[in-house]
């Protein structure tokens, strides 16, 4: 693996020594974060990841989920809470399992064990059909900025100040590179060829679940599924909310997940 992760990091780490990882989804990067980097960069020592072959970040040799989650935890401190939406979500599991020492907490938002609709012996309909990411990768490999923007577009909508944060991402966005087809291609594999769902028992690390209650791309049941299998979870699911609750609902996601991290340690 060569290159290094593009990892910004905000706030004050002899203020606010307490790390938080910030890791985005599929065909995003870090600056998705944008809207929250501000109140929380005052009680944490921020670490916002680009995925490899996302905005500034090159692109890995492997993209195996194992592979990324490997690169992830060498660029990272050595123990960190952790918050991944959708693929991080994935990522950030993985990560917890490979090394639990490594990761404090977890707050998974909008993401799930098994992306995609399974049948046979390992039935899971908890997931949506893999033609649905398949289209979606299609389209943004043919405009990118614009695809992404719908996207996001949709899933503010409910807040009250979706063309801030529209207008604020639009020009983060613009900030960096678009993925090349192949990057878009490698991430969206991780989506459709893991399963995680055998190793979620095993998954100790406290574990805090963030869901919309409108979510199309990660439905709410799977969600309810990883809280009655992880062995410390609580689940959160913001009414009214779609895939990214950090975006259209952000108050509520926010004082939910400092509530979370900042309870003192047992």
């Amino acid at each position: 693996m060569s290159g290094r992760l593009h990892i910004e990091n905000f706030g004050s780490y002899e203020t606010t020594p307490q790390h938080l990882v910030l890791i985005h989804g599929w065909g995003m990067h870090g600056a998705v974060w944008q809207p929250l980097v501000k109140s929380l960069s005052r009680r944490f020592y921020l670490h916002v990841v680009d995925l490899p072959g996302m905005g500034l970040s090159p692109q890995m040799a492997s993209h195996e989920l194992e592979s990324v989650a490997a690169k992830l935890l060498e660029a990272l401190p050595a123990e960190a809470d952790i918050c991944g939406w959708s693929l991080g979500g994935l990522i950030s599991m993985r990560m917890a399992l490979m090394q639990p020492a490594r990761v404090k907490r977890l707050v998974l938002v909008g993401s799930t064990p098994c992306f995609v609709n399974q049948a046979g012996k390992a039935a899971w309909q908890e997931g949506i059909n893999a033609e649905v990411f398949r289209d979606f990768a299609l389209q943004v490999s043919v405009d990118y900025e614009s695809t992404m923007l719908k996207f996001l577009t949709l899933q503010c909508m409910g807040s009250r100040d979706t063309r801030s944060i529209i207008k604020q991402l639009r020009a983060s966005f613009a900030e960096r590179p678009s993925p090349s087809v192949a990057a878009l291609q490698d991430a969206l594999d991780m989506l459709l060829e893991n399963d995680l769902r055998p190793e979620i028992p095993q998954l100790h690390t406290p574990t805090l679940l963030i869901h919309g209650d409108r979510d199309t791309l990660a439905p709410v049941q799977a969600a309810h599924w990883m809280s009655q299998h992880l062995p410390q979870s609580s689940l959160r699911v913001i009414a009214g909310a779609s895939h990214a609750p950090f975006l259209s609902h952000t108050g509520q996601f926010t004082e939910t997940l400092l509530q979370f991290l900042e309870k003192q340690d047992p």
